[in-house]
């Protein structure tokens, strides 16, 4: 099958500093890196370099040419990508500090501006079991939800970052619900509902260090799939490269325990690596691994 990805494309600033800064500090950066991301882009990376077929439906401006080249380099279907030419390409300043955490400044630029034709013309080519993976970095997930229900799609929503009137719009069309502990916990909070109560099928929250929880609403089960341990260089993408792995996986035909343990591999790998899209890990380096 295919899976479509409505997802936000960003040009990252990468800054290695040796702490994040406090209010009014000013840093020296040890490393200055430019690379694609955005958490659209790094999932269509993840899904191509796990060996599903991905086609990205998104938007950039006038000088992010060569992000649409980059993903097709990676094997990402780039025909929907539409370049527009009066705003600037969505953009993120990040600075990863030595222990491997990270503070980001996003500008949504061209990713808030994809339109309900573009989402249709990209769809239209889909067909029935396919998978539609969307992210909070994009306008239009409601509609294009709608639309890939109607059309016999299965839909992955990644609910991050977490805005609770975003989800609320495309929980009923969704399939699969992905988010971390602390949206988890936000989502819980502002729909007054337990995660087991929300009507998604399945919903995966990821654990950090402890790993991840999958709680199967068909068979009102909870599994814990234990983390791999690694020492984390820098964690900016391993929540992405996490979920583009479970949703290759499963367009693939993997059970989804199966899928979430690969997707578990490939986000220890992630966070050994600084940057984003382009060292997302592939197939042959979970291999290499030899995880056990």
């Amino acid at each position: 099958m295919a899976v479509w990805n409505l997802g936000s494309i960003n040009i990252d600033n990468v800054y290695r500093v040796p702490h994040l800064p406090a209010p009014g500090e000013t840093l020296g950066a040890a490393v200055y890196q430019q690379g694609l991301g955005g958490k659209g882009a790094n999932m269509s990376v993840a899904i191509a370099r796990a060996a599903a077929r991905v086609a990205h439906i998104g938007a950039v401006g006038p000088e992010g040419a060569w992000t649409v080249e980059r993903l097709m380099e990676y094997g990402v279907d780039t025909r929907f990508i539409s370049r527009l030419t009066d705003t600037a390409t969505g953009h993120a300043n990040i600075s990863v500090a030595d222990d491997g955490e990270n503070q980001i400044i996003l500008y949504t630029g061209t990713n808030h501006l994809i339109s309900d034709d573009m989402i249709g013309a990209a769809l239209s080519s889909a067909a029935a079991g396919d998978m539609l993976v969307m992210q909070n970095e994009t306008n239009g997930q409601a509609h294009a939800a709608r639309m890939a229900k109607a059309l016999g799609l299965r839909v992955v929503y990644a609910a991050a970052p977490f805005d609770a009137d975003a989800v609320a719009q495309v929980l009923p069309h969704t399939d699969i619900l992905v988010l971390n502990q602390i949206e988890a916990e936000q989502l819980e909070t502002a729909l007054g509902q337990s995660l087991d109560a929300l009507g998604v099928d399945h919903v995966v929250v990821t654990l950090g260090g402890d790993g991840s929880r999958w709680i199967d609403t068909t068979t009102n089960t909870s599994t814990h799939i234990p983390a791999v341990p690694v020492t984390p260089v820098d964690t900016t993408g391993a929540g992405d490269t996490f979920t583009g792995y479970l949703v290759a996986g499963l367009d693939r035909g993997l059970p989804f325990e199966q899928a979430l343990r690969l997707a578990t591999q490939a986000g220890a790998i992630m966070v050994t690596r600084l940057g984003t899209a382009d060292v997302i890990p592939d197939l042959k380096d979970i291999e290499d691994a030899r995880f056990d």
